[in-house]
């Protein structure tokens, strides 16, 4: 079946299921590379290794995050084109993508003398681990293009629904890494610097093979049509786009941080046991991203499209699916999550503290579902104002609700303020659907 026909095709649940599997499965290898990256400077026998490497991908990690706009802006405005039938639009995106990526990369290579010195104040370790996480970061940052490029190249590959694609670009990206690890490390003995030049060469490696994945958007000359791709209304309502997402993001991340720095405040055994449960949060966002990143494509189709009742349909059975599995989740948590605890950690102290909080991951899965799944659908639609708008809202909510919960309830106050933070963003995007299908009909 080809991209038009895939378009127009039937919104079935084979077809749901068809988008978000491949992309459950790409979640589920990123904790892998972490583990080898730790595994195999923890054979040299030293601390300061280990520590170096987990400062320095925190620190890029963070960095790159913030251009995770690129990869969900991309796939709505690429899935809207597709839908609308404008061939020419969905290879131009991916070169405006393209350059994005490669100036944002060649900014921070410039600037990384600043951005590093911020980081390491605001992360302050010993001089020898600091001093081997600059050498990690200082390898590192010269890939800053194409790990950036790679969000768009994602981005644009899920617009089209093509997801086994990005399966395949995430596993063999990984794959390059684990085994020039076991070779920089364990076989030449390049220590932190050979984890360093073996993430650096995966993620040029994963560029390279995500352009020949996309490689039909260079079989059009748009993808060079350089007057389409700088015209201004274009480029204006990209970046809108996606600074609306960028501010979304940021006050996503403060109410995660805040709730880190919070739970310090509780001592060292609570700390451990909320960064326990947050891994299953994290396990929820996995699991729920595949249905979400379906809804952005099915959405920005329809969308494009101009069939509001496509739009409708997309929206209802891709949430049918999200809101299952976060049931689903919320039923193991419930019956496992104390077993899954004592796996994660060998400590009693931590055990019974983190027992004592499970439930609020019980609940996660079931009030954060309607969240995920509506940033998705507005992502699809490209409503990235009512994005930051009903974010800006939410995170004063949590403000609220930390303010009056904690003082009174310790840290069940703060996981109260932080499962109320998910209810507002869904009652608030929720309150704002109807307006999205409206504005989808008349686009």
């Amino acid at each position: 079946m080809d991209d038009v026909t895939a378009a127009s095709a039937p919104i079935t649940h084979r077809r749901i299921l068809a988008v978000a599997l491949p992309i459950v499965l790409s979640n589920a290898t990123v904790p892998i590379l972490g583990l080898v990256d730790t595994g195999v400077v923890g054979q040299m026998g030293e601390a300061a290794p280990i520590g170096a490497v987990g400062i320095g991908a925190i620190i890029l990690a963070t960095v790159y995050w913030v251009f995770g706009f690129l990869r969900m802006g991309t796939t709505g405005l690429v899935g809207q084109a597709h839908g609308a039938g404008n061939t020419g639009e969905v290879s131009a995106l991916l070169t405006r993508a393209l350059i994005v990526a490669g100036a944002a990369g060649l900014a921070l290579i410039l600037l990384q003398p600043a951005v590093f010195a911020g980081a390491f104040y605001l992360s302050p370790a010993s001089a020898e681990v600091e001093e081997l996480a600059r050498r990690y970061v200082g390898i590192r940052i010269w890939s800053a293009p194409a790990a950036i490029a790679v969000y768009g190249l994602t981005g644009w590959l899920i617009a089209l629904e093509r997801t086994r694609s990005v399966l395949v670009l995430q596993l063999v990206m990984n794959s390059i890494n684990i085994l020039l690890d076991l070779l920089f490390v364990l076989q030449f003995d390049w220590g932190v610097e050979g984890v360093a030049i073996a993430t650096f060469l995966a993620e040029w490696s994963g560029a390279a093979l995500g352009l020949w994945l996309c490689r039909d958007a260079f079989s059009t000359v748009a993808w060079r049509d350089w007057p389409r791709i700088f015209n201004r209304e274009r480029l204006t309502h990209m970046a809108s786009v996606n600074a609306d997402i960028l501010v979304r993001s940021l006050l996503l991340q403060a109410i995660f941080v805040s709730f880190l720095f919070y739970g310090a405040d509780f001592g060292d055994v609570t700390l451990a046991a909320n960064q326990v449960l947050l891994q299953f949060l994290e396990v929820t966002a996995f699991a729920m991203d595949g249905f979400a990143f379906a809804a952005e494509a099915l959405v920005a189709q329809a969308t494009g499209a101009r069939r509001r009742d496509r739009l409708r349909l997309g929206a209802i059975r891709t949430g049918q699916w999200g809101i299952g599995s976060g049931i689903v989740l919320a039923a193991v948590f419930a019956f496992a999550g104390a077993a899954i605890v004592d796996v994660m950690t060998t400590s009693e102290s931590v055990r019974a503290e983190a027992r004592l909080y499970l439930p609020w991951m019980i609940a996660v899965p079931i009030v954060g579902g309607p969240a995920w799944m509506l940033d998705g659908i507005f992502i699809g639609a490209t409503r990235s104002r009512d994005m930051r708008n009903m974010m800006v809202v939410s995170a004063a909510v949590y403000a609220v609700a930390l303010a009056l919960l904690m003082p009174a309830f310790g840290n069940h106050g703060l996981w109260a303020a932080l499962v109320i933070s998910f209810l507002a963003r869904g009652v608030t995007l929720g309150a704002r659907y109807p307006s999205l299908e409206n504005a989808a009909a008349r686009a």
